[in-house]
């Protein structure tokens, strides 16, 4: 029984080096500007999101999100700074934490008044960028005119690239940038000043952005 231990220990060490020997999947996407290739990209409405938070009666931080989001982004990797976005965001699919809030947003105004919120069938906000100022290979400021409820502002998102590369050949094989962006606003400048100041005035945006081609 002494021999055999070592030939049985020896064995299943040879059997176990193919396991041992494969090299997990990675992943198509990295942090690296350099696969980033130019032309007109559009944006992915399954991994595009808006994410607003706003403060509830100084009680708790309260979020929603829109998405199915659309749009195009132009890049050319040897002139980041000549880069130019357009999205549009369906607000009237804005998702709360259950369907009785999102209906309060949703509402029309009582006896055809103004509503608190959004309201029926609210129009799609858009943005448009006017300015990209690059700060180093993966950050910039990227300055664009957001209409919402009718009201057209300039904003700052700033913006972080988050990875590229070709997607997998079951995922189209397309060309994918992403993003991650934020900025805050005042939700009264666009009109919508229900609550204030029970419910912050102030807006946090956290934007995830991907886009392909």
């Amino acid at each position: 029984m002494a021999k055999t231990l070592p030939l049985a220990g020896a064995a299943a060490l040879l059997l176990a080096l193919p396991l041992t020997a494969q090299t997990a999947p990675q992943k198509p996407g990295a942090p690296d500007p350099s696969r980033i290739t130019g032309g007109t990209y559009q944006a992915d409405p399954f991994h595009t999101v808006v994410t607003w938070e706003v403060d509830h009666l100084g009680f708790s931080p309260l979020p929603g999100l829109f998405g199915d989001i659309t749009g195009t982004l132009v890049l050319d990797p040897k002139n980041p700074a000549a880069a130019r976005v357009d999205v549009t965001i369906p607000i009237a699919k804005v998702a709360t934490s259950t369907g009785q809030f999102t209906g309060h947003f949703l509402r029309p105004g009582k006896d055809g008044g103004k509503p608190d919120l959004f309201g029926a069938n609210p129009a799609p906000a858009r943005f448009v960028s006017t300015k990209v100022e690059v700060h180093g290979k993966d950050h910039a400021m990227v300055t664009g005119d957001l209409t919402l409820m009718g009201v057209t502002k300039s904003v700052v998102l700033d913006t972080r690239f988050y990875g590229a590369g070709k997607a997998p050949p079951f995922m189209g094989g397309k060309e994918n940038v992403g993003f991650a962006a934020t900025t805050t606003l005042k939700r009264s400048e666009f009109g919508i000043g229900y609550g204030v100041p029970m419910v912050s005035d102030e807006v946090s945006l956290k934007i995830d952005a991907a886009f392909a081609k």
